[in-house]
């Protein structure tokens, strides 16, 4: 007599594995194939035609053979962006971290000093560019007066196009309370004392502790901190908009700036997504380098990642 086979009952959809979990991330999905992918492939599809929002026309690789070899102020936009990474991002870095080295201090009144500093990073951009172009001011503005106290005299700096790219890499500290200090303090405070008490037993002093300590135990967050500030850095748009509007001389005509004018200004959207489009491979390469480099130098107390 054969042996009669149990029969499973079937599942109630929302039974099924993963059922609740897809539903619930469905929002999010939608979100991202309309807001995100969605105008990603469009504006790849866009990068190999001629668009002026009138008139569509395939051309194939010819946006991005005009960027290369036609167009000299792409080249200009893109040695002004990388100058001012260059230099913003490493000052950046260092002032964040001094700042929190600053406000990991146990003090009285440490929590208020740490809201002061932050403030400053929830300034809409467009009203810091504003405070900023009257810092500047070569007449009356508060920097060249304070450099005419010491006896010296202040560049022009939103007009000499020598000394405006670095008054972009000086307006860049307006943030380094903001986010990347936060950052670095929280990595602050996971060190365990620990260590620095061990280190102070084999004899260390302050800079001793802060080198052989401090910073190998940051380094993860150093290495965040560098990654995102590459890529802001590169991003770089409302303050040039705003203050000199690319000049003088194209002196701050960034890439985003650039970028913005072809779509906007010129309506060459074709142009404009093909320059989207190398932006990302820029950044896609740069942020592979800076993966394969860090192995050298990020250290993970788990071992490595």
């Amino acid at each position: 007599m054969a042996r009669a086979q149990a029969v499973r009952p079937r599942r109630k959809l929302t039974q099924q594995p993963g059922f609740w979990g897809f539903l619930f991330i469905c929002p999010w999905l939608f979100g991202f194939l309309v807001f995100t992918a969605g105008p990603m492939l469009t504006s790849l599809y866009l990068s190999f035609q001629k668009y002026d929002l009138v008139t569509i026309k395939p051309v194939g690789f010819e946006n991005y053979r005009r960027l290369f070899v036609d167009d000299p102020l792409f080249w200009k936009a893109l040695k002004n962006t990388l100058f001012y990474a260059i230099v913003s991002v490493p000052l950046g870095i260092v002032s964040s971290l001094a700042i929190a080295l600053l406000l990991n201090q146990n003090v009285r009144g440490i929590k208020l000093y740490r809201t002061c500093f932050y403030l400053p990073s929830l300034v809409p951009s467009v009203a810091a560019a504003l405070v900023w172009q009257w810092v500047f001011n070569s007449d009356n503005g508060i920097l060249n007066t304070i450099l005419g106290l010491v006896g010296i005299p202040g560049p022009q700096w939103l007009q000499d196009e020598r000394a405006t790219p670095w008054a972009f890499a000086i307006m860049s500290l307006w943030s380094v309370g903001g986010a990347r200090m936060v950052i670095f303090l929280a990595g602050l405070q996971g060190i365990p004392d620990s260590y620095y008490e061990a280190a102070r037993i084999d004899g260390a002093g302050t800079w001793r502790c802060f080198r052989s300590v401090t910073l190998p135990m940051l380094s993860p967050v150093m290495f965040f901190n560098l990654v995102l500030g590459v890529i802001g850095s590169f991003q770089i748009f409302t303050a040039a908009f705003v203050m000199t509007a690319g000049g003088p001389n194209n002196s701050s005509l960034y890439y985003a700036l650039y970028l913005f004018r072809n779509a906007f200004e010129y309506f060459k959207l074709g142009k404009a997504s093909a320059m989207a489009w190398v932006l990302f491979c820029i950044l896609l390469v740069l942020t592979f380098l800076q993966f394969r480099v860090s192995r050298r130098w990020v250290y993970y107390e788990g071992g490595d990642k």
